[in-house]
């Protein structure tokens, strides 16, 4: 039983924003594991057991303001964001989605804690410049800082900051690499795009091809487990030390590309096509598969016939298309007392088997 500054956990409330995503989804289950009385924010909520629904647009304050009125949450975790057609309206936008958020809810009357969610874009820049300029020399850590360019990581990170100095709570930032994870209609979802192109490949006879870069298929790289950050987003909460504090958050594992994705074939019972070296982005190879797709799940039965709604193409293609190495430090969470590990591929088989059982891939 865990308990925080004294108390039993099972007292404590949670609120959690974007709780039907990757993210969200993976910390509300495991803070209802943990006996949190957990309060799932999102536009549309899905049912999940034990989890308080809570239907508010985040960029609608007013809205946001009567749907928190009666909430007074131990520990609020941040995990959403909205894509918008360029950096500035991505920081007008996700920025507000925050300041509404926190100037909607209650002042704490006891102490509290914000979890905000942002990721390694911190470091590699924002769409409109990822990868480009001077970027810091991996691996990345957290003392390397902001880049000198506009940002909404950055952004967000700053309403946090002048709410956190106003009402007084503790914060915390959690920068995760690429997220492992199910969440049907969620934009950056690597593991269930590999999962149906894999599919879509097997169907059809096309050769299991990596889309990326040639850095990324021989470079070393990481990525997050959502089971992982869920359980380091819960840590920080509970730990004082980790208080004000921002933190990178991967696996704990290295790898090669070209080593996993001979994994990834081997578990659909393919073989992975040579690489020459030639990206061979998603975005394009998969850009008249959606018949096909829905063939698919009505022959299988599958629960999802939408193929834009299970597959992020063109957020798998820039992560596989860097052209440079990205591993990730995590020595400052383990100093602190974080010892999570989660085997990477292990983290895609899991995926695909809940995909399997859940009636989303056949």
């Amino acid at each position: 039983m865990i308990e925080i500054d004294g108390k039993n956990s099972m007292t404590k409330t949670a609120l959690v924003v974007g709780a039907s995503g990757i993210v969200g989804s993976a910390t509300a289950g495991l803070l209802v594991e943990q006996g949190w009385t957990v309060h799932g924010l999102a536009r549309r909520p899905t049912a999940q057991a034990d989890v308080h629904p809570i239907a508010a647009d985040l960029q609608d304050a007013e809205a946001t303001k009567t749907a928190l009125s009666a909430l007074d949450p131990d520990a609020v975790f941040i995990t959403t964001w909205l894509r918008q057609d360029s950096e500035a309206e991505n920081i007008r936008v996700n920025s507000a989605m925050v300041r509404n958020l926190l100037d909607g809810l209650l002042k704490p009357t006891r102490r509290r804690h914000v979890a905000l969610v942002t990721g390694l874009k911190h470091y590699l820049g924002p769409f409109e410049a990822y990868g480009q300029g001077k970027l810091p020399q991996t691996p990345f850590r957290e003392e390397q800082g902001r880049l000198d360019i506009e940002n909404f990581y950055y952004a967000q990170e700053d309403e946090v900051f002048a709410a956190a100095q106003r009402d007084g709570f503790t914060w915390s930032v959690h920068r995760p690499h690429t997220v492992i994870g199910k969440a049907v209609g969620n934009a950056m979802n690597m593991g269930t795009t590999l999962a149906v192109y894999a599919t879509l490949c097997r169907e059809v006879g096309r050769p299991f091809a990596f889309p990326g870069s040639a850095a990324q298929w021989s470079g070393l790289t990481d990525m997050t487990d959502a089971g992982q950050l869920a359980r380091q987003l819960l840590w920080a909460a509970e730990t004082e030390a980790a208080h004000d504090q921002a933190f990178n958050i991967v696996n704990g594992d290295v790898f090669r590309w070209q080593w996993m994705w001979s994994r990834i074939a081997e578990w659909f019972g393919l073989e992975a096509a040579p690489f020459d070296g030639t990206p061979q982005p998603l975005e394009r190879q998969m850009a008249g598969d959606a018949e096909t797709w829905r063939r698919i799940a009505e022959r299988e039965s599958l629960a999802e016939p939408d193929l834009a709604r299970l597959a992020s193409p063109w957020h798998t293609d820039a992560d596989l298309g860097r052209p440079i190495e990205v591993v990730t430090d995590m020595s400052k969470s383990r100093r602190l007392g974080f010892t999570g590990y989660q085997p990477t591929d292990d983290a895609f088989f899991a995926l695909f088997d809940r995909l399997r059982a859940d009636r989303l891939i056949p």
